[in-house]
């Protein structure tokens, strides 16, 4: 079992940064990916940031030279720098963990920071 706690959200003004991470424990032998999506009411889960183990790196297009993923290994932590906040940023994010227990592969889904960005 993993856990997957993420933290940082919140309110901040439209042009705000706000810094969320994420911290995965448990039967962890190594990490394939380290993810970000974000949902809002009545719409599916999106895809945000991803962060492969190899340290490759994919970015919805609307975040694009705004938000930034990176991943702290020796923490198992993954952390989005998100500059230039607008209103539509608005959403609950999700951390989104691949792990292997070194037999086998699982996901796991945080519980959800709420990120507000007010006009």
């Amino acid at each position: 079992q993993v856990d997957v706690v993420e933290s940082g959200g919140g309110l901040v003004q439209a042009g705000g940064s706000l810094r969320l991470s994420c911290a995965a424990s448990g039967s962890i032998f190594s990490i394939n990916s380290m993810n970000w999506y974000r949902q809002t009411p009545g719409k599916q889960r999106d895809l945000v940031a991803a962060l492969t183990s190899g340290g490759l790196t994919n970015y919805a297009n609307s975040v694009k030279g705004r938000f930034t993923i990176s991943r702290d290994n020796a923490k198992n932590t993954v952390y989005l720098q998100m500059n230039s906040l607008k209103p539509e940023d608005t959403a609950v994010y999700y951390c989104y963990v691949e792990v292997y227990d070194g037999k086998y592969q699982h996901a796991y889904w945080g519980q959800g920071t709420q990120v507000t960005v007010s006009s």
